[in-house]
């Protein structure tokens, strides 16, 4: 240990551990791996949305020497996708029922692309067709539902003045991460498979290789290449790659990688839940809050996935960042003949947060009282209780965060051009950090420390690195706690043979929650160190604290540790002829508890926001006979550099005395707020309400025309 105090990495911007290899372009992704050997992998898919596999033919005039065929005959454990649910197949076994399109039929495998291509058009697959369904209007097969009550029903309040309706449409939503999905497997000589991939929960992956292949822990090899973007789509989507790409390998008795171009993977994977959620708020004429009654229905696609983890917090976050004495959600999620949907950045707090926050503008419309006012009458605080009983006792920035926004907003000034209005908007959100409930206790998320003979030190995790600086925050967190210098800590590989399982990296829990135990595992260290010479080890794992209690049953009690909060405010200029939104200054300010690196924290505030503007405004999914008609890069849209507006970042430090130095997750709470502030800002410029996003412009002109409802509340 060094005699003098080296200068804390804590709470400052230090270069990121993996920056310098990836602007010189010296990193190398999944498909940058060269595998002696390899050959190429391809996915048979389905072309109708629900069936059944009639049967599957070669070609028998096509020469199959150099390619290798597999079907779920050749699965050697079970022939099902590990997650939640065992609703979705590897693939499709002959006279299986196919659930949507694009559903994985069979694997090809061959050592060159066109070989591989041309064996694809030798295969013929028979359908025997039955009928789809496409909406939620249509469901009837639920996947989970979930009731939430506080106080009376609604029915039986007393003194309400005013009810105000409403109904919220949101839609789908693509990750579109930098690096498309992939996975290189590569067969061992005593029978396991190591898999080499783009993805985020390498441990998700390892139990979804055992149980498809029927493989030891050790047979299971899983380890994480460097990942370009994640955004919550390549948490569980990434094991049906793996799975596939090992079992070609397995057959192929050779190296196999497995990469989707940019079409599959936008045809095939999933994406945000769409849903419908219905708000009736009561108050009194003074604003008083008395009852919130919703009900949030999600499109969950063909299988499960992740859909009850996605809906819970949905139904959770559902009445927004306010204090209702009355409040009864009720969430269910059902299943369509689409592609299944999954995780995404704010994992449904986005979409329920939407409808809650527009909810206030409505209410204050009504009431003929500021936005603004009505948030700061409603807005929890410290003591009071959330919609499932829990008690706020410590950092709760909900007033410090409107207070810093309204004050780095800048005065709007207006346009100079006749044919474009300009309008402010403004949304006060919060998001739990963590898993929801009991989920961490569950996970016992484990990591372990190593003290190494020449002086450093190795932090062992299965916390990936998805862009958002985990490799420099935990080294950060280490050095300060170990007291050393941070070139003296150094992270092991995400590999599932060397590092123990952390939990997955979602959740807005890397920092807060697995970067705590890192803190920990550092503490102890350096006692051992004062009494024992290196190597020495520590292991640390998730201990839930005995203050936080909840109820799975009745979704009572301490729903998360604790929540990060954010008020955005946002300036948009609304073209009335074409109907287009241009936002063009979003100021948002955050309660991160402590910020560990101020500008990384900063960049995933700004990544956040810009994937949120888009989400509101040009990010529209078409969807005809189950499949998604803009699967290209030329048809679905996402913001460009053109598009981002000035984005302006308030971190704002209120401590949490259990985050690692005071620091909590924010992850995923810059896709809470701008929507519902761009559609806020859009009512203040034209004076139409849109209840549905994307607002793309056909939809702001329609609404500025009147040529179909504007608005689809009804006030008593």
């Amino acid at each position: 240990m060094s005699s003098t105090t080296p200068q804390p990495a804590v709470g400052r911007s230090v270069p990121r551990r993996e920056g310098a290899d990836k602007v010189a372009g010296r990193t190398r992704y999944t498909d940058d791996i060269a595998v002696q050997g390899a050959w190429y992998g391809k996915t048979v898919r389905s072309t109708l949305p629900k069936g059944r596999v009639r049967s599957i033919a070669l070609d028998p005039a096509f020469d199959w020497g150099r390619v290798v065929v597999v079907t779920a005959d050749d699965i050697p454990g079970e022939n099902v996708v590990h997650l939640i649910r065992d609703d979705q197949p590897v693939l499709a076994p002959n006279e299986g029922e196919i659930r949507h399109r694009e559903e994985p039929i069979l694997l090809l495998a061959a050592p060159d692309r066109a070989l591989l291509d041309d064996a694809a058009h030798h295969i013929r697959i028979e359908y025997e067709t039955a009928e789809p369904v496409y909406t939620l209007d249509q469901a009837t097969e639920v996947f989970s539902t979930i009731e939430i009550r506080k106080g009376e029903v609604p029915e039986d309040v007393e003194d309400v003045e005013a009810v105000v309706e409403r109904t919220f449409q949101v839609g789908l939503q693509e990750q579109l991460y930098i690096e498309p999905q992939g996975a290189i497997a590569i067969p061992e000589p005593d029978g396991a498979i190591k898999v080499i991939g783009s993805l985020q929960c390498p441990y998700y992956v390892h139990r979804a290789l055992k149980r498809a292949l029927n493989l030891t822990d050790e047979q299971a090899i899983v380890v994480q290449a460097e990942t370009g973007g994640g955004f919550g789509g390549k948490e569980e989507y990434p094991s049906i790659v793996a799975i596939h790409a090992a079992l070609l390998a397995r057959k192929a008795g050779r190296p196999v990688r497995l990469i989707y171009d940019r079409h599959e993977d936008l045809a095939a994977t999933t994406k945000r839940h769409p849903g419908v959620i219905r708000h009736r708020t009561g108050v009194k004429k003074d604003g008083t809050l008395l009852f919130q009654d919703i009900e949030i229905v999600l499109d969950g696609g063909a299988y499960c996935t992740l859909t009850p983890v996605v809906f819970s917090r949905a139904a959770i976050h559902a009445a927004g960042a306010y204090s209702c004495p009355n409040v009864r959600i009720q969430a269910r999620a059902a299943a369509t003949n689409t592609p299944p949907n999954g995780a995404f950045r704010g994992f449904g707090a986005p979409q329920s947060l939407f409808a809650a926050e527009l909810m206030v503008e409505h209410v204050a419309e009504r009431l003929g009282m500021s936005s603004v006012d009505l948030r700061r009458k409603w807005m929890l605080r410290v003591g009071d209780t959330t919609a499932t009983g829990q008690k706020l006792t410590e950092s709760v920035g909900s007033e410090l965060v409107l207070d810093a926004a309204l004050k780095a907003a800048s005065t709007v000034q207006p346009s100079n051009r006749p044919t474009v209005r300009r309008g402010r908007g403004l949304s006060l959100v919060f998001h739990g950090s963590g898993f929801t409930g009991s989920g961490e206790k569950k996970l016992q998320g484990t990591i372990a420390l190593e003290a190494l003979p020449d002086g450093t030190f190795r932090i062992l995790t299965a916390s990936t690195e998805i862009g958002q600086g985990t490799k420099t925050i935990f080294c950060q967190l280490a050095a300060d706690a170990l007291g050393v210098g941070l070139d003296q800590v150094v992270l092991a590989p995400q590999d599932t043979s060397l590092v123990p399982d952390s939990g997955p990296t979602v959740a807005s829990r890397t920092a807060m929650i697995v970067g705590r135990l890192v803190q920990d595992a550092a503490t102890a260290l350096k006692q051992r160190l004062k009494r024992e010479a290196p190597p020495l080890r520590v292991e640390k794992a998730y201990i839930q604290p005995d203050s936080v209690h909840w109820d799975e049953t009745t979704y009572r009690g301490d729903a998360y540790p604790v929540y990060a909060w954010a008020c955005t405010i946002v300036d948009v200029d609304v073209d009335t002829t074409t109907g287009e939104v241009h936002v063009t200054d979003l100021v948002t300010a955050v309660d991160c508890g402590k910020a560990l690196h101020p500008v990384m924290a900063e960049g995933q505030i700004e990544g956040g926001s810009l994937q949120a503007v888009g989400w509101a405004t040009i990010e529209e999914i078409k969807v005809k006979d189950g499949g998604y008609q803009n699967d290209r890069l030329a048809t679905y849209l996402i913001p460009t550099a053109l598009d981002a507006p000035r984005i302006r970042t308030i971190l704002v430090e209120n401590p949490y005395s259990r985050g690692p130095f005071g620091a909590k997750g924010i992850g995923e709470l810059p896709m809470d707020g701008p929507a519902p502030a761009i559609i806020a800002a859009i009512h203040d410029a034209t004076g139409v309400w849109l209840d549905e996003i994307p607002a793309t412009p056909e939809k702001v002109l329609a609404a500025l025309n009147g040529t179909r409802e504007t608005g689809n509340g009804k006030q008593s």
